[in-house]
């Protein structure tokens, strides 16, 4: 099993900024990739932005040039940096892990309690 603790969401004003974390613990054997998604009220969840073992990472279009995400290997940490924020960022902000809590088990596919972004206009 693998818990994922995210903070860092609150309100904020249009073109301010916020920083997501989140931190992956309990059996890992290995991660594969860490990252971001996001529901807004009436949508579907969406990729925000990953990032896999490598450092390579994914972003969507809509968020380029505003936010980055970063990882620390060591502690299975994934953070969001999110700057420029548009009152259409508002969402739910949910963190995902994809790896393995064995070497011969099956792939993980744990995701966070999700935290709530708001920015106001």
């Amino acid at each position: 099993q693998v818990q994922l603790v995210e903070s860092g969401g609150g309100l904020v004003q249009a073109g301010g900024s916020l920083r997501l974390s989140c931190a992956a613990s309990g059996s890992i054997f290995a991660t594969v990739a860490m990252g971001w998604y996001r529901q807004a009220p009436g949508n579907q969840r969406e990729l925000v932005a990953t990032v896999n073992r490598g450092g390579a990472t994914d972003y969507a279009d809509s968020i380029k040039g505003r936010f980055t995400i970063s990882r620390l290997n060591a502690q299975n940490t994934v953070y969001l940096k999110m700057d420029s924020l548009k009152p259409e960022d508002t969402a739910v902000y949910y963190c995902n892990f994809r790896g393995y809590s064995n070497y011969d088990g099956p792939p993980l596919d744990a995701w966070g309690q999700g935290t709530l972004v708001t920015v106001s206009a």
